[in-house]
């Protein structure tokens, strides 16, 4: 979750800010690594409450001592770095927020607010997941891989993950999986690692030959629709996590309202999700 917004939020009182069960604090930068191309890592020393966020959740976060751009932005909570020092956000340059936060330099200090919003369910005792991820909507999912090993909520060899890509350069988090000992489905549109097709292909040949009980997937709304077609179709239930504007995180702007599954209602990313079943939402 990383995109960006001109929304002007409304002012929310101590009170409500803390009944909501999130804290706002500033955070220090431990690093902010480039990854190649346009994507970077930024480790964040910051409290037990956000360390202890689920997959899924996220944070808004604002620049310091930057008078522009002024409102915060969602992001994913990426990892929970060893030794529980903090959280790592995963990012793509893709404006100006982005591209000022990537200039920010360890020790260096940003805003946060969360962790917000709703994460993954993960039921006990799962005998085979698929983790479906598109791009940098991989960022909250390696995450979730992370927390089902050590929480033994599924072993290693119940857990396939499918990582899609434009090209190699735009491949993130491949060695992370296989570190942890995840059987890896690769595909680029360029073909320039793994096989030149669209990742939903091997998922779904993938579903054919024996099916997950649960699928989890983040990435383009083009690669979640199909995805939750082929989900409805094999009847496997897929929990995905969206992306939208918002300016808030609090469901005071109301700027990420998403079109749920039955007509005339609507659903807020930053509230009621940001992960929904995927038979919640009209593509």
């Amino acid at each position: 979750m990383h995109r960006e917004s001109n929304h002007q939020p409304k002012i929310m009182n101590h009170e409500i800010r803390r009944g909501m069960n999130m804290i706002m604090e500033k955070a220090q930068v431990l690093w902010n690594k480039k990854l190649g191309a346009s994507y970077y890592r930024i480790g964040l020393n910051c409290s037990r409450k956000f360390i202890s966020a689920s997959p899924g959740q996220f944070l808004m976060l604002r620049l310091t001592d930057r008078t522009s751009p002024l409102l915060r932005r969602p992001f994913s909570v990426h990892r929970i770095i060893e030794g529980e020092k903090g959280i790592e956000i995963l990012y793509r340059v893709v404006g100006e927020f982005t591209g000022r936060l990537s200039e920010v330099k360890d020790g260096e200090w940003v805003d946060i607010m969360g962790p917000l919003g709703n994460g993954f369910s993960l039921p006990e005792n799962i005998r085979r997941i698929f983790i479906v991820a598109g791009g940098i909507g991989v960022a909250p999912l390696l995450f979730l891989a992370t927390h089902i090993l050590e929480k033994k909520m599924a072993g290693s060899s119940n857990i396939k993950v499918f990582l899609g890509a434009r090209s190699k350069e735009d491949l993130l988090c491949m060695d992370n999986f296989i570190n942890l000992g995840l059987d890896v489905m690769i595909t680029t549109d360029d073909g320039s690692e793994g096989e030149t097709c669209l990742i939903t292909n091997p998922v779904e040949a993938s579903l054919k030959e024996k099916q997950p009980e649960v699928i989890y997937a983040c990435g383009p709304s083009g690669m979640l629709k199909c995805l939750a077609g082929i989900a409805e179709t094999y009847k496997v239930p897929c929990q995905i996590s969206t992306e939208s504007v918002m300016a808030c995180g609090i469901g005071a702007c109301l700027g990420c309202a998403i079109e749920g599954k039955d007509e005339g209602r609507y659903l807020h990313v930053c509230m009621d999700g940001p992960v929904f079943d995927s038979r919640d939402i009209r593509f």
